[in-house]
């Protein structure tokens, strides 16, 4: 198992390498303007080698027999993603088009993972089905935009699901997991700050369906508790979902970009896209602590959920003194 964990941190390390050089050749250059928070204009699309890493690895786990069927395949739905991120990274697309490929992938996952039986919240386990599976669709394509919004510094979304990935295995003690860190821990060398590579929406919005199609999955399994995933995810979507809800209430176009998320506005603040990225990491093994007590008790994972949310609250409160959000 370890010499084929280095293969795919080996094989994300070349292949990011390779689209660095293809995509500095194509001139696929994220230029910087006054809504980004990096200076230099840098290469992207980088996310193609962990794609091929990653799904590299499911194939042969999956043929080692290591890896349930329907788990396989829903994860594989993600190919198109991979593509049409690609293809955006590229040439530009329209958001429609993206969309239409988002519920696409978020369909066809959740068919071959029979949707989502089941919800179970403390003490309280919700069945019914139709409106779970329907909520399910929903999360999976809130998941692959706001990992994408998300990627916005260096290291910042590679980091996250490394983190992930691990925490997966910990506590669910699956390969999964691993493969998963695997892909992007070859990647995050080069995206370390300061970054010679972003990973873009090829990278972003993958990962973001792969974590979402793995928590409905291990929910139906009863492995782990949404609530352990909320925690786990807890960084990403509490930052994403406030600064939506903030635009929206100052009656702002959401399609535009912007620099109004925290870690966003804690850069422009003065620290350092490192200082930031490893604060995330501290909240994240925070957040760690906090999901594996959700998970050993079962019974009481939303109080658990409850106290990392006003964590959470606390640092926007913080990051709101330093760099108010107008």
């Amino acid at each position: 198992m370890t010499i084929a964990l280095l293969t795919i941190i080996l094989t994300s390390f070349i292949l990011t390498w390779l689209v660095r050089i293809y995509a500095i050749r194509k001139s696929i250059i994220d230029i910087p303007n006054d809504r980004s928070s990096h200076t230099i204009p840098t290469p992207r699309g980088g996310g193609l080698a962990i794609a091929i890493a990653w799904f590299g690895g499911l194939v042969w786990w999956f043929c080692l027999g290591k890896i349930e069927t329907s788990l396989f395949y829903a994860l594989l739905c993600g190919v198109p993603l991979t593509l049409i991120g690609f293809a955006d990274d590229v040439f530009g697309l329209k958001p429609f088009v993206r969309f239409i490929v988002q519920f696409a992938c978020a369909t066809f996952a959740l068919y071959f993972l029979g949707g989502l039986n089941n919800f179970q919240f403390s003490i309280f386990n919700f069945q019914i089905p139709v409106i779970l599976t329907v909520i399910a669709f929903i999360a999976i394509v809130w998941s692959i935009n706001f990992f994408n919004f998300l990627d916005g510094i260096d290291g910042y979304l590679a980091a996250e699901i490394v983190f992930i990935g691990l925490a997966t295995f910990l506590l669910i003690n699956n390969i999964i997991g691993l493969i998963l860190a695997a892909a992007v821990l070859g990647f995050l060398f080069w995206n370390w700050p300061k970054a010679k590579i972003f990973m873009g929406d090829v990278g972003s919005t993958l990962l973001g369906f792969t974590v979402a199609v793995m928590a409905i999955y291990y929910q139906n399994q009863h492995f782990s508790n949404i609530p352990v995933w909320l925690i786990l995810t807890s960084v990403f979507w509490y930052d994403a979902t406030i600064t939506i809800w903030r635009r929206f209430r100052n009656k702002e176009q959401l399609s535009v970009a912007h620099r109004k998320h925290a870690f966003q506005r804690l850069v422009l603040s003065g620290w350092s896209h490192q200082k930031t990225m490893l604060a995330a990491v501290v909240l994240n093994i925070i957040g760690f602590g906090l999901a594996y007590l959700a998970y050993q008790f079962a019974n009481f994972d939303w109080l658990f959920l409850i106290f990392d949310i006003g964590l959470l609250a606390l640092v926007m409160n913080y990051i709101d003194k330093r760099n108010p959000f107008v």
